[in-house]
């Protein structure tokens, strides 16, 4: 082939032109005529509507009428429709407080507090029995098994604290993180669709209204295969069919993981990529959009990326993956924190929210290390700190709340406000 036959990218000159024309057709108040029918196509729509016409009135026929409502269909649409809009209310919310007990352990061994199954009620009752103003930011939290069974010292259950304060209660369904067979690069899946029918139903009865199951994708020069984000897609597909089917809104997590040298522009790349693979497998699966939400990393470089990045620059690459491949369907998008300090998981969060552009979509917060890093070291496992902790919590949920807003000037101080909590290979 010859050199000036290749095709080229396109240049920045070209690509603004293309972008200008773009916005001009779709101008406030306007539309396209399409006028470009050829005479042979609008002499068959004449005949397909005659002939369409006649077979309605055939002799002995009637219409049967199957236009009823949503609510007439099934309620359980409905309440999946607004339960998920109930999560992303404007200016609040999630609080993952689903640590495995495995994780809490490592959260509770950084302060020096056994892990057992009384320190883990106990920290979990401090979160809970905060006072009712955290409802001002926080919308919903999702619980472990564990905790969804467990009483607060008055005996009221944490269920029952939770839901008296307007929050919705979620729970997590998956089993963990589990190895990819037939991958070379140590690549996985999660695992727990097995029964994941007759839990839905057991959380249900037990006071849930949506769920969270994660899968995790990483980036290097080989990752992430296509077979991963295929196998991956697939999951949280199968997964979040199987709770709308018993009443739960399902939080649909692929996350990128932050770990390696990539810029921010690999990362961005990758997490549109695995994004269009998780939608295309939601619509496959005839997962209700409307009645799911999203969890997603944010574009962010990795952690050992030596080129540091301003919260404008995530924004912009967040948001442009974002708009790409998340359908306006989906109601919201509640991000985790993947590993970033309290601070700049907010102020992330505040510049995605200030960013001009198309956002169709809510974008909150579904922060668990970024929400209780503060807590943690401010508690540290004695009683007589818990007032000092709540504090802690209630502070970071209220700055994460003004930043689902665009509102948050930062400058929330904290216990560990702006240590990192990057994990390497982060599995809970």
């Amino acid at each position: 082939m010859a050199e000036s036959s290749v095709p080229h990218a396109l240049s920045q000159a070209q690509k603004k032109e293309l972008a200008e024309i773009a916005n001009k057709i779709v101008a406030p108040g306007k539309g396209i005529l399409a006028a470009d029918e050829s005479t042979g196509k609008i002499g068959g729509w004449v005949a397909l509507i005659l002939v369409g016409a006649n077979k309605i009135v055939t002799p002995g026929k009637g219409i049967l009428a199957a236009d009823e409502s949503t609510g007439k269909i099934g309620g359980w649409v409905a309440l999946i429709v607004v339960g998920a809009n109930k999560i992303v209310t404007p200016g609040k919310g999630i609080l993952a407080a689903d640590e495995s007990t495995g994780t809490m352990g490592k959260r509770l061994s950084a302060i020096n507090v056994e892990n057992t199954e009384e320190n883990r009620r106990l920290y979990r009752q401090l979160l809970f029995t905060a006072d009712k103003s955290y409802a001002e930011s926080i919308s919903g939290v999702i619980f472990f098994h564990e905790t969804l069974f467990q009483k607060a010292d008055n005996g009221e259950s944490f269920v029952d604290i939770v839901k008296g304060n307007g929050v919705v209660v979620g729970i997590k369904v998956d089993k963990g993180v589990v190895p990819l067979a037939g991958t070379r690069f140590n690549e996985c899946t999660t695992q727990g669709l097995d029964g994941l029918a007759e839990r839905c139903k057991e959380y249900k009865a037990a006071g849930a209204d949506f769920a969270k199951w994660r899968c995790v994708l990483k980036i290097s020069e080989h990752t992430p295969s296509t077979l991963a984000m295929v196998e991956n897609a697939n999951v949280l597909a199968r997964y979040a069919s199987i709770c709308q089917q018993n009443g739960l809104v399902p939080i649909v997590e692929p996350e990128v993981l932050p770990d390696g040298e990539h810029d921010l522009e690999r990362a961005q790349r990758v997490t549109e990529e695995v994004l269009s693979y998780t939608y295309r497998a939601l619509v496959q699966h005839h997962v209700f959009l409307e009645g799911t939400l999203l969890k997603p990393n944010m574009s962010t470089a990795g952690h050992s990326c030596t080129r540091k990045y301003a919260p404008q620059d995530v924004a912009h690459a967040t948001v442009r993956a974002l708009s790409r491949t998340v359908p306006a369907a989906v109601p919201g998008i509640t991000f985790l924190s993947g590993g970033q300090s309290e601070e700049d998981a907010s102020l992330n969060l505040d510049a995605i929210n200030k960013h001009q552009g198309r956002k169709p979509w809510a974008l909150t917060f579904s922060y668990g290390r970024a929400l209780q890093a503060s807590v943690l070291k401010a508690w540290a496992g004695k009683a007589e700190n818990v007032p000092a902790a709540q504090k802690e919590f209630l502070n970071r949920a209220k700055a994460n709340g003004q930043a689902a807003l665009g509102k948050y000037s930062g400058g929330v101080g904290g216990a560990a406000t702006g240590q990192s909590l990057y994990i390497e290979n982060h599995a809970y």
